[in-house]
C-alpha cells in the first residue's frame, strides 16, 4: 500500500509538471507575442502578416530554432497606444510570450517602446518610421527594423537638390511619422540648399484629409515644387483632387512610400507619372534572394508581395535570428544579440546598428510610371540604408544613454 502510494504521488508530480512547465521546457514553443493595427492598416498589414506567416513555416519547416518551433501569438493594437500597452502586458502576463515584435504606426511603436523598457523586455519595431524610437527616445530594449522616415527622406534629397527648386509645398499626415518626416526634409534640404525656401504646408490628421482644400492650398502657394509623406487612402484623394485642379503640372512632386504597392495600386490609371518615391518594384528586382522569396510568396498565397510582405518576414527572421546567436530566451541575452546582429532578407542583408538599433535596411527609390494601366516604378535604384544614416557623433548627441 505505501509502495503504491509513493508510486501515485510520483505520477501526480510528474503530471504536474508537465502542465505548469509553460513555454520554458524543452519540448514546448518559443512564444512571440506579435502585435499591429490590422483592422486600422489592413492595405500594409493584411501582406504584413502574410509575410510572417511564410516565415514561420520556413522557420519551423527547417526544424526552429534551439531545437523548438517558434509560435507566434498575434493581436490587434487597434492602432492605438494605450490599447497597444494593454495588449502587450497581456501577452507578457497572460500567454507568457518570450518578447515582443510588430506595431505599424509611429506613435503606437514609441508606446509600446517605453512599455518594453519599464518591463525590461525585447521588443523588435516593424514598421514604426519615427526617428525617435531609435534617437530621441532610444532605449536598450527597443530595435527598429525598417529604414526610419529621416534615412528614406535622405535618400530622396540627392534627386531633389539636382533640381535646384528654390520655393517648396510641404504635406503631411499631422501625427509622429508625417512630422518627422517633415521635420527630417526641411533640415536635410536646407543643409543641401540654403537658398530654399518653405512657401506652404498642410498638416491634415491621418485618414481626414479634405483633399481638394488640401491641394487647392498648395497650388494658391505657386510652388516650384512638393515634398508629401501622405500615404494610403489620404494619398488617393490627394492625388486625384491634386490633377483635378492641376496642382502637379509642370511641378516636381516627391513622395515618401508612393512607390509601394499597397498605396500605389489603388490609383490605377491615376498614378502621377514622373513623381520622385520610395517604394517596392516586386515585379522588376532580379536578386537570387527576392527571386527566391517571390516564388515561395506566390506558391503559397497565389499573390504577388506588398512592401508590407517584406517587413513581415524580415521581422520574424529577425526574431528567429536573434534566439539563435542568444542561444537563450533571456532579456538581456537576446538584448546583447541584437546589437550588430546580421540578417539575411529578401532585399539583401541588415545590420542591426549597435550604437543605436537601427538596422540598415535599405529601400528602392525611383520615379512613378504607368504601364497598362497600372502604376509601377519605372525607373530605380537601390539605396542602402547604411550610408543614409546619421554619424556615430550625431546619433551620440540626440540618444540617450541605454
Amino acid at each position: 500500500m505505501i509502495a503504491r502510494r509513493i508510486f501515485l504521488l510520483g505520477v501526480v508530480t510528474l503530471a504536474m509538471a508537465a502542465v505548469f512547465s509553460g513555454p520554458a521546457t524543452a519540448q514546448g514553443t518559443i512564444k512571440i507575442g506579435e502585435m499591429n493595427s490590422y483592422k486600422v492598416f489592413p492595405a500594409f498589414l493584411e501582406p504584413y502578416k502574410k509575410g510572417w506567416e511564410l516565415a514561420l513555416e520556413e522557420i519551423n519547416g527547417a526544424g526552429g530554432v534551439l531545437g523548438r518551433k517558434l509560435e507566434v501569438v498575434s493581436r490587434d493594437d487597434g492602432g492605438n497606444p494605450g490599447d497597444a500597452v494593454r495588449v502587450a502586458e497581456e501577452l507578457l502576463s497572460r500567454e507568457n510570450v518570450n518578447f515582443l515584435i510588430g506595431t505599424f504606426p509611429s506613435h503606437v511603436g514609441l508606446a509600446v517602446a517605453d512599455f518594453a523598457k519599464q518591463k525590461k523586455v525585447l521588443f523588435i519595431a516593424a514598421e514604426p518610421l519615427t526617428d525617435k524610437i531609435v534617437w530621441q527616445n532610444g532605449n536598450k530594449y527597443t530595435f527598429r527594423l525598417r529604414p526610419s522616415t529621416y534615412m528614406q527622406t535622405a535618400m530622396l534629397i540627392p534627386e531633389a537638390v539636382k533640381l535646384k527648386k528654390k520655393r517648396w509645398a510641404i504635406v503631411y499626415p499631422n501625427y509622429e511619422y508625417g512630422q518627422s518626416a517633415t521635420a527630417a526634409f526641411k533640415e536635410l534640404l536646407k543643409k543641401a540648399q540654403p537658398d530654399v525656401e518653405f512657401v506652404a504646408e498642410q498638416a491634415p490628421a491621418l485618414g481626414k484629409i479634405e483633399a481638394g482644400a488640401v491641394a487647392q492650398a498648395l497650388a494658391d502657394a505657386k510652388p516650384d515644387a512638393i515634398f508629401s509623406s501622405l500615404f494610403g487612402a489620404d494619398l488617393t484623394k490627394f492625388v486625384r483632387e491634386g490633377q483635378t485642379r492641376g496642382l502637379f503640372k509642370d511641378r516636381a512632386v516627391f513622395n515618401l512610400l508612393a512607390g509601394e504597392p499597397e498605396y500605389l495600386d489603388p490609383l490605377k490609371e491615376d498614378t502621377p507619372a514622373g513623381w520622385y518615391v520610395t517604394g517596392y518594384p516586386w515585379q522588376s528586382i532580379n536578386t537570387p534572394e527576392h527571386k527566391n522569396f517571390l516564388a515561395a510568396y506566390q506558391k503559397k498565397y497565389k499573390d504577388y508581395p506588398r512592401l508590407g510582405s517584406i517587413v513581415g518576414y524580415a521581422t520574424l527572421k529577425t526574431a528567429a535570428e536573434a534566439i539563435k546567436k542568444a542561444s537563450s530566451l533571456d532579456q538581456e541575452k537576446l538584448v546583447a544579440a541584437m546589437k550588430g546582429l546580421q540578417v539575411d532578407t529578401p532585399i539583401g542583408k541588415i545590420t542591426f546598428r549597435a550604437l543605436d538599433h537601427q538596422s540598415t535596411m535599405g529601400a528602392y527609390v525611383g520615379r512613378l510610371g504607368l504601364k497598362n494601366g497600372k502604376g509601377v516604378m519605372s525607373s530605380f535604384s537601390f539605396a542602402d540604408g547604411a550610408r543614409y544614416l546619421p554619424s556615430d557623433d550625431e546619433v551620440r548627441k540626440m540618444r540617450p544613454a541605454d
